[in-house]
């Protein structure tokens, strides 16, 4: 019998949009995404509902609905790590059905000229979003900074 190693593949170096914490002027933006940005600027995604979470919002994949954040573009040196870093604060392992995130891949709307740009966002896993729609607490208009 063979083994064979089969190495994952590498995920895009995407930029992300962030909806909560890691915003900019957000708590986890300084922590995680200070110097380690080469862009950020506002922008929307089409497709998802953000929820009230304990402390942070949860983004639930929704047709219907736009959430507003910023899409963050990381420093090339520093996109290996921050992305690893990301993935640990956002409990999230490929793959792991515990996970409360997952990353996936959608698009993002820069709101200063309307570009369509591919990015990670962060969406709360299958089993958390179901919870969410059945009992969760909507943030109206999408943007979790509004809730202050």
């Amino acid at each position: 019998m063979r083994i064979v190693s089969v190495t994952p593949p590498t995920p895009p170096r995407l930029p992300f949009f962030v909806y909560g914490t890691l915003r900019p002027g957000e708590p986890n933006h300084d922590v995680f995404l200070r110097g380690r940005t080469a862009h950020e600027e506002p922008a929307t995604m089409t497709g998802l509902r953000l929820y009230e979470g304990p402390g942070y919002p949860y983004g639930v994949e929704d047709s219907g609905s736009v959430a507003s954040g910023a899409l963050v573009t990381a420093r090339p040196e520093a996109y290996g790590e921050l992305l690893a870093e990301l993935d640990r604060l956002e409990d999230y392992v490929p793959g792991d059905p515990r996970n409360l995130y997952e990353r996936v891949q959608r698009r993002a709307v820069r709101e200063s000229d309307g570009t369509p740009v591919r990015a990670w966002v962060y969406v709360a896993a299958p089993a958390v979003a179901a919870r969410l729609r059945a009992r969760g607490r909507p943030i109206e208009g999408g943007d979790w900074l509004s809730r202050r």
